[in-house]
């Protein structure tokens, strides 16, 4: 811990989840958009910090989800999911596919992926997946989710969050070996 770092419990010893968050928030991730298809047939998207890769063999990858989100139940039936993961110049998309209950895909350029689901154009990588398991995550689901097909860029600068707002990189300039 840094020289900086202070502990953030109450005198009292209870835990403050409200600093606990704020110092999740020290840990920089990439944006990325969890699509699917609804068993209505509707589509579905979340933005998402919590995108992780698991396993090589098999290809795993994982995303989690509010238990208080409203396309839970959407993302715990489908039967295929979308990860896009977003550039530095789609903090829009990043935005609209955070809120709740709003037509999220009004003039958003798509194509479709296995599973018809969503593929937002101009993502830095796709991946393609399909279920593999859920998790109980505390106030979240776990969806660990498997690789069927990918795709990505070979150029552009990712969309990183860090302490509640977003970041580019300084530079692309790359260190070590």
């Amino acid at each position: 811990m840094s020289e900086a770092a202070t502990p953030e419990f109450a005198e009292d010893g209870v835990f403050d989840a409200r600093a606990f968050r704020q110092a999740l928030g020290h840990f920089a991730t990439g944006v990325a958009v969890i699509t699917a298809r609804a068993e209505d047939d509707a589509v579905v998207g979340m933005t998402m910090s919590s995108f992780n890769s698991v396993s090589l063999d098999p290809p795993l990858v994982l995303f989690s989800v509010a238990r208080s989100a409203h396309s839970l139940p959407a993302m715990l039936a489908a039967r295929a999911y979308g990860v896009n993961v977003l550039g530095r110049d789609q903090e829009h998309l990043s935005n609209r596919f955070s809120k709740a209950l709003q037509d999220k895909w009004a003039n958003v350029d798509h194509t479709l992926g296995h599973g018809e689901t969503p593929l937002l154009t101009g993502a830095l990588a796709h991946f393609q997946c399909v279920p593999y398991a859920h998790h109980d995550g505390g106030d979240h689901v776990i969806f660990l989710a498997r690789v069927l097909r990918f795709a990505h860029a070979d150029s552009g600068a990712p969309l990183i969050f860090y302490r509640g707002r977003y970041h580019g990189l300084a530079s692309g300039e790359t260190t070590g070996s």
